[in-house]
């Protein structure tokens, strides 16, 4: 009795690594060729999506995933890469707020306040994807965020029917960015289970027109 448990264990470990390993392995391969480091490079489209992260850590230091995607998003917009942008995060309590957080630091750059767009329910990543297609009535993307970041969204992208690049922000280093890979293995494995159970965004709501 006690062999067939350590068995069924054993089995089930075996079972869990072949998930992750298959899930990372093909969420990569679906964003190939569809990722871009420079402005010079990377075709047009016309929207944006800028995929959001809190400013701070919890030790109140500048989280650099943030500063990284701000300075993204301001080179594609000054490089006329794209006319509009989505800024998609998360406003889950009255005190936090991403996309605002964001739309300030951009304006700061000096971009114009009406070209960007702000979705509060963008709190995951599959929630920022599909509610671009039916909440924004958007078919094509260029999502702005860290390139691991950016292939799991053009791996959902491609399951919603969105035609979809990435423009990779500057990535982080050290510590810090190896806690987040880690849990990036774990995300893409829910990104296959949300389409196996078939998962729905937490909020849709009306539709928003963007010229």
């Amino acid at each position: 009795m006690i062999k067939k448990i350590i068995w069924a264990a054993l089995i089930a470990v075996v079972i869990a690594v072949a998930f992750v390993f298959l899930a990372n392995a093909s969420i990569k391969s679906a964003a190939s060729n569809k990722l871009y480091n420079d402005t010079a490079s990377i075709p047009y489209n016309k929207v944006g999506l800028l995929l959001g992260c809190s400013k701070l850590l919890s030790n109140g230091y500048p989280n650099l995933y943030y500063q990284y995607r701000i300075d993204a998003a301001a080179d594609l917009l000054k490089a006329g890469k794209i006319k509009y942008l989505v800024i998609s995060g998360d406003n889950g309590r009255k005190e936090y707020n991403e996309p605002e957080d964001m739309r300030n630091d951009l304006i700061g750059r000096g971009i114009d306040s009406s070209v960007i767009i702000l979705d509060y329910a963008g709190f995951r990543t599959f929630d920022s994807v599909v509610r671009l297609k039916e909440i924004f009535g958007q078919q094509s993307v260029t999502v702005i965020s860290q390139q691991f970041h950016n292939e799991r969204a053009i791996f959902i992208a491609e399951k919603e029917g969105i035609d979809a690049i990435g423009y990779n922000a500057k990535d982080v280093v050290k510590y810090a960015g190896f806690k987040t890979k880690q849990r990036e293995k774990l995300a893409r494995c829910k990104a296959y289970i949300d389409y196996l159970i078939g998962t729905k965004p937490r909020y849709l709501g009306e539709k928003i027109r963007i010229e």
